[in-house]
């Protein structure tokens, strides 16, 4: 696993270039999606733009108005946080990024270095904001397209996405919340989220994005939806990449070497191991009996790691120490031990990897019938309900938190999604009926 880029980049080539430390990898294919979405977004718009089912709309800027003292305050704001901890990054950055959040969240940094970079970024943006400065500023009309809103949308998503994922995930686990009121940080804000909460709040602050700047919302919620199952599957390479425990259940058909591979279970042995990791596993199941598992051996055409996975050196630091040699990173915590240097054992489910799988496939075929569905709202009913049937059946091989019985908050929302495409798309092709006039001989 490659908890950062810079650990990614170590393994393959053997640079250690410490300042990738702070790009976390599973934060990059966060990133990544983001991208994916917006791109697949604006290709949407501008399409549905040009055969009539979205519209341009007009504005009124205001030209040549001087820069304001608010922006050059927040130029110069931002330009000395880059200078104060850019500059020890690039010069210092193996000893900095020991303890990344740490030194991020700490009063350490090149004060000169700091006032420097202000100074130049606000006499950057005066000089630029003067170039462009009318000595009587007019008003302009100017043509808004929905493509040009991506950006923006963007953001919305991002924002919202941040929040949503967080609440939801101290809905499901409470004693994080808890954890978190009692010693707040940015690190404990920043890990455990649940996409699901992301993908509802973003999804609302949206649609209320759409209605406020008067785009068709059925017709953006249409050219959103493909762009939405690619996100998911990118997202899903960063959990996997990263091993940041959003993985399935253990494959009791295996154990798990000291060097992170896996080998077939001698009978009995399952337990043992469980048994000597007893302390994890009481902490997330409340016993080492209520661990859940499901023996499958890979038939011999398939690779074993495509069915039990050990995830060593994950992002979380779980599961047992490596022996025997294993590929640990040159990373140490406080206590001088290897920082990554541990694996699952028992083996588990890798369903990030069959997330990704599946939902490339469910893109390709949202991308693939976009053009054939002309019922407005249709195509994006139709994503709900592939979301929802994907995410409903891996949760009984995924590991999560039960919230009613034995039923997870992800299957509710799943069958929710699902059933809420369902209705919708029968009540929106039963509306377009009714609206289309019956021919007449």
């Amino acid at each position: 696993m490659y908890p950062t880029l810079y650990h990614a980049l170590f393994d393959v080539t053997g640079l250690e270039w410490c300042f990738l430390k702070f790009l976390n990898s599973f934060g990059f294919f966060v990133a990544l999606a983001f991208i994916a979405a917006s791109w697949t977004l604006a290709l949407e718009l501008k399409r549905r733009e040009g055969i009539g089912q979205l519209r341009s709309r007009s504005a009124t800027a205001l030209v040549g108005v001087p820069v304001s003292n608010a922006d050059l305050i927040s130029t110069g704001f931002f330009g000395f946080i880059l200078g104060w901890k850019g500059l020890p990054i690039l010069l210092d950055s193996c000893r900095v990024t020991d303890d990344a959040p740490g030194f991020l969240l700490s009063l350490q940094g090149n004060w000169i270095a700091g006032v420097l970079v202000a100074a130049a970024s606000v006499g950057y943006a005066w000089w630029k904001g003067k170039k462009n400065t009318l000595a009587e500023p007019k008003e302009e009309t100017v043509q808004v397209h929905p493509y040009q809103l991506v950006g923006r949308i963007t953001i919305t998503a991002a924002l919202w996405g941040m929040i949503g994922a967080k609440v939801f995930h101290w809905l499901e686990n409470p004693d994080d919340f808890m954890r978190f009121i009692s010693e707040p940080s940015a690190e404990g804000f920043i890990t455990g989220l649940t996409m699901y909460g992301g993908l509802i709040i973003a999804g609302i602050m949206v649609i209320r994005f759409f209605k406020k700047n008067d785009m068709a919302i059925l017709h953006s919620m249409d050219s959103a939806a493909p762009g939405l199952m690619l996100a998911y599957a990118i997202g899903r390479i960063g959990c996997q990449v990263s091993g940041d425990g959003d993985w399935g259940i253990i494959n009791s058909a295996y154990v798990s070497n000291g060097n992170g591979t896996v080998a077939e279970a001698p009978l009995g042995d399952v337990k043992d191991r469980i048994e000597l990791n007893a302390a994890y596993y009481e902490r997330h199941f409340g016993s080492v009996e209520s661990v859940p598992m499901a023996a499958y051996q890979a038939p011999s055409w398939l690779p074993t790691w495509m069915v039990a996975y050990s995830y060593p050196n994950n992002v979380n630091g779980v599961g047992g120490n490596m022996i025997m040699g294993g590929p640990c990173f040159p990373d140490h915590n406080a206590d001088g031990q290897f920082k990554y240097c541990t694996f699952l054992d028992p083996p588990v489910y890798p369903t990030p990897l069959y997330e990704t799988i599946a939902s490339t496939l469910l893109f390709a075929v949202l991308w693939l019938v976009r053009k054939r569905i002309a019922v407005p709202g249709v195509l994006f009913c139709l994503y709900l309900m592939l979301n929802g049937f994907e995410r409903f059946w891996i949760e009984k091989i995924r590991v999560n938190v039960p919230v009613l019985g034995s039923i997870t908050q992800a299957e509710i929302i799943a069958t929710l999604l699902f059933l809420i495409g369902l209705g919708g798309w029968i009540w929106l092709k039963r509306k377009n009926n009714h609206a289309t006039p019956s021919p007449t001989n």
